[in-house]
């Protein structure tokens, strides 16, 4: 409850430090077992102070990715279309080739 209040990760490694009991008594005992389920569903909603950084730089990874997805997606299509008149124009001097036959 501590570990909870002082919004601590809340893991059975580190109650394991804390208390100096077996990892199996954490996961054996059921009285145990469901207050420490309890406690990390509570947990759940406290934010881990490094997450709100890890968050914002993915925000940011995100949104470059975004602006160059746009970017290649515009490139594409002026590839396409500058792919279509080459395919044209060849078509036209194929066309021209053959006649002059």
């Amino acid at each position: 409850m501590e570990m909870l209040a002082d919004q601590e990760r809340i893991s059975v490694p580190i109650l394991m430090k804390k208390t100096g009991l077996s990892r199996g008594f954490f996961y054996k005992n059921p009285i145990i077992r469901k207050e420490m389920d309890h406690a990390l569903e509570q947990q759940a909603g406290v934010i881990d102070p490094r997450r709100g950084v890890i968050d914002a730089a993915m925000d940011k990874r995100m949104e470059l990715m975004q602006r160059q997805m746009e970017q290649l997606k515009r490139e594409n299509a002026e590839l396409k279309k500058e792919n279509e008149k080459l395919q044209k124009a060849l078509g036209k001097k194929n066309l021209n080739f053959l006649k002059s036959l």
